[in-house]
């Protein structure tokens, strides 16, 4: 079995030591990122939900390429998606999905919790995705 491999995308070393956590793993040829949020590059969550979503697609491109330079959203084959309200995100998400992936249909998850780990955050992504051979 191949060892675990951590990675941050520039941007996310501040929570990366300050809440020690990565906001990517490598094991073999399988990718899973950490709950990905609609922040910006300074860490400033993004207020509207629609762009909130948009940059969050952003950051986990980001930390796929993170691990892997060729990674891209082509190679993402299952989603697990946190709302704080899910009857006014869905149908967000699912627009998003049909832009980030026209050419094929993730696995998907979708929660609705009571809370996020940064103020603000209205929805949050976690991806797994195949390395191409």
């Amino acid at each position: 079995m191949s060892s675990a491999q951590f990675f941050n995308y520039p941007g996310t070393e501040t929570n990366a030591e300050q809440y020690h956590y990565s906001q990517a793993v490598k094991i073999g040829n399988t990718v899973r990122t950490s709950g990905q949020g609609g922040w910006d590059e300074k860490g400033n969550v993004e207020p509207d939900l629609e762009r909130q979503i948009g940059l969050t697609f952003d950051n986990i491109l980001k930390a796929l390429k993170a691990v892997d330079s060729r990674l891209s959203l082509d190679d993402v084959y299952a989603i697990r998606s946190y709302h704080l309200d899910v009857d006014t995100s869905f149908n967000i998400m699912t627009t998003q999905f049909r832009e980030q992936f026209p050419n094929h249909r993730p696995i998907w998850t979708c929660i609705q919790i009571g809370k996020l780990g940064l103020e603000g955050m209205q929805v949050e992504i976690e991806v797994e995705a195949s390395i191409p051979v």
